[in-house]
């Protein structure tokens, strides 16, 4: 057996599709098994592997047993001369196996070795070569030096940046996503640290490897997809957390002698997992802060408006300034915290109404109790009153600013461009069309410039291979959509190589064109749409939500068209059926 390939799954039901198709397509000169380690799963990958791939060695945990436990799991039931570590979210070219197998050969003191890993829009994946967290290269990691001087031997140590990915090299370490190395070194170092349960256990075997006399290698002649994050992603697991965790217990195992460097780097890697975790909530403290802006400029534009409207001479004291700008802004903030306006449907403007509804009882009742601050009735109805239009503009001109929560509209949904002419390119553009909020189909990119001009079943085809980025920059496509099969792997991995400074995200069909999975998701295609349906009538915002708005609908019916409809009654003696309806919302206002 040439070489045992391990992967670890978890959830990713699609990814693991698509990959066993490339990994079926890349051992056709090599002998090689597959052995799936699933850590309880339940998303249909067991069944989908033994229904599709019964040629895969199969071992399913009944928990998740973490990617270290699961690993050593797979490495034990291995019988191949080469080893492979590699993750279910990536794709592998047609050669990769075969020019790695030759890069070992040919190169005597390599214990380990991986290959390019490219993000989806074509872009090198930093993990792929690096070097391990010293006190230097960790001091420069965590301060951000190494981003500013990417170029700097002196500063890029983690991620050698400063080193050409075009050359293969020894370097410390490489990504865990795709980990090759001899059984030889296997056997001596002892497969992974099972104390690490996710992240960090790749440093780990790489710092053993080294310490073990062989050398780890970057191989850039070969090239990998990688999904970043698609396991974590869709496990119950804060990545963040787990990841600068697994830092913590590198540095203790390796760089414990001294007590000073141990407590420099644990607060180095604490001070840089708040700040992931502040940025993991950007969204969060931005609305936090937009709404605190907002509220204090509205809360200025009602007492201007009501000092020049009525000539407000006394205005606001000077003691109460303080309070004014400060309670009430905060009083907001906690009910919207409470309805949820910071937690689901990022920039709900519909949860921001409701904030404003109850803050405005919250406000009206405290004003009751604390008269020395009653400084106005008239400045809170106009606050409250212009309030929705402040809270709620800036979210609703942020969402189409950045185009969010608004792709049913057809001018925001991304314009896409189908690779392949076929029956499963056109199948999969008739799909995307009927898709609710699904891409805009710019047209099909064919294997060949003859065809190009060509109408295929209503869809034109804009360009050729050889013409792709030209065309991807003309017409703006921002999704290229492969279907995998039209072009083999080898093919699709070179485009996305040749396209990576286009910023263009590119997407890769399944079996049948059911689903498509790309960096951000995976887009289940179904020829009826389902659409779920929540009427949530329970929960305390809705409520007050629907109170509040009979409630004020039926005062203003009753103040408005009422007394119109009263005129008419008496004039014509007749009661008509919007008159009795009108006449009864004044059951509403009694909460009958």
């Amino acid at each position: 057996m040439d070489l045992s390939i391990i992967i670890v799954n978890y959830n990713v039901k699609e990814f693991i599709q698509n990959l066993l198709e490339s990994i079926k397509s890349a051992s056709k000169k090599i002998s090689t098994e597959v052995i799936i380690v699933d850590n309880a799963s339940d998303d249909g990958s067991i069944e989908l592997i033994r229904q599709k791939y019964p040629w895969v060695k199969l071992i399913v945990n009944s928990r998740n047993l973490g990617f270290s436990k699961a690993n050593n799991l797979g490495l034990k039931e291995s019988t191949g001369k080469y080893l492979l570590l590699l993750n279910p979210d990536t794709l592998v070219k047609e050669d990769t196996f075969e020019k790695m197998i030759d890069f070992f050969e040919a190169t005597p003191d390599a214990g380990m070795a991986g290959c390019k890993l490219l993000n989806t829009d074509g872009t090198l994946q930093l993990a792929c070569r690096r070097g391990f967290p010293g006190p230097w290269a960790s001091f420069t990691k965590v301060t951000g030096l190494s981003t500013l001087f990417p170029k700097s031997p002196l500063f890029a140590r983690y991620n050698l940046t400063y080193l050409d990915e075009n050359k293969t090299y020894a370097v410390d370490a490489i990504s865990g996503a795709f980990m090759m190395f001899k059984r030889e070194v296997y056997e001596k170092t002892g497969g992974l640290d099972e104390t690490f349960f996710m992240y960090g256990e790749d440093l780990d075997l790489c710092y053993r490897v080294n310490k073990a006399g062989y050398k780890v290698y970057y191989v850039h002649s070969t090239e990998i997809i990688h999904y970043k994050g698609e396991s974590t992603k869709r496990s119950n697991l804060n990545e963040v957390k787990v990841f600068y965790e697994a830092m913590h217990i590198f540095v203790k195992k390796y760089y414990s002698g001294s007590w000073f460097l141990l407590l420099f780097l644990r607060s180095a890697i604490f001070f840089r997992e708040m700040l992931a975790f502040l940025g993991k909530k950007k969204l969060v403290i931005v609305s936090l802060l937009m709404d605190m802006l907002f509220y204090n400029l509205t809360m200025m534009f009602a007492v201007e408006v009501y000092t020049r409207y009525k000539k407000w001479e006394t205005g606001i004291p000077d003691y109460g300034i303080p309070v004014i700008y400060t309670i009430p802004v905060l009083v907001h903030l906690f009910t919207s915290a409470v309805l949820s306006v910071y937690k689901k449907d990022r920039l709900s403007v519909l949860r921001t109404f409701g904030a404003v509804i109850t803050g405005f009882f919250v406000i009206t009742s405290l004003t009751f109790f604390f008269k020395d601050y009653a400084f106005s009735r008239g400045v809170v109805l106009i606050l409250y009153f212009t309030l929705p239009f402040t809270l709620g503009g800036w979210r609703i001109f942020a969402k189409l600013w950045f185009k969010a929560g608004v792709s049913g509209d057809v001018s925001f949904r991304k314009k896409a461009a189908i690779v392949g002419t076929g029956e499963e390119a056109i199948r999969l553009a008739n799909k995307l069309l009927k898709k609710k909020g699904g891409s805009r189909i710019a047209g099909l990119i064919g294997t060949k410039r003859i065809q190009i001009g060509e109408r295929i079943e209503g869809f034109e085809v804009i360009g050729s291979l050889d013409n792709i980025i030209r065309v991807i920059r003309e017409r703006g496509i921002e999704e290229v959509i492969f279907t995998t099969g039209e072009l083999s792997y080898n093919a699709i991995i070179g485009i996305v190589a040749a396209c990576r400074r286009e910023n263009v995200e590119f997407q890769i069909t399944g079996g049948e064109s059911d689903f498509m999975v790309s960096k951000s998701e995976v887009s289940i295609l179904n020829e009826i749409q389902l659409f779920e349906v929540n009427y949530n009538i329970g929960l305390p915002l809705h409520r007050v939500i629907k109170k509040s708005f009979d409630f004020l609908f039926s005062l203003f019916i009753l103040i408005f068209l009422f007394p119109f409809l009263f005129v008419v009654r008496l004039i014509t003696g007749r009661k008509s059926g919007l008159y009795r309806f009108t006449s009864g919302l004044s059951r509403v206002l009694t909460g009958e």
